[in-house]
């Protein structure tokens, strides 16, 4: 009953930054935990960030603490990837997942190209 839409990739030089946007309808998903995976040409989809329902508890990739940011707005059924300091390692399409239960929902992706 959730449908979900990633906007806000683009193309960056290294060292730059971006916010990913998640949006939600059909329904709210305040009550669901969200996260963001990404996944690269030739790679396997990874693990980038995931925050609770209450807006608390995130959690971060290894790789992206210090450098990224996840929020939500559940006013706006909205959830935030603020990513900063960009690298090109972090080029790939980012998706966003929302999940309660057994309950678990994908959205098509959206695209982040860093130029070095």
């Amino acid at each position: 009953q959730v449908q979900l839409v990633e906007s806000g990739g683009g193309w960056v030089q290294t060292g730059g930054s971006l916010r990913l946007s998640c949006a939600a309808s059909g329904r709210t998903f305040s009550s669901y935990n969200v996260g963001w995976f990404r996944q690269a040409p030739g790679k396997e989809r990874e693990f980038v960030a995931a925050i609770k329902w209450s807006g608390g508890s995130t959690d971060y990739e290894d790789s992206v603490k210090g450098r990224f940011t996840i929020s939500r707005d559940n006013a706006k059924n909205t959830v935030y990837l603020q990513m900063n300091s960009l690298k090109p390692e972090d080029m790939a399409v980012y998706y966003c997942n929302a999940q309660w239960g057994s309950l678990d929902y994908w959205g098509q992706g959206t695209r982040v190209t860093v130029s070095s």
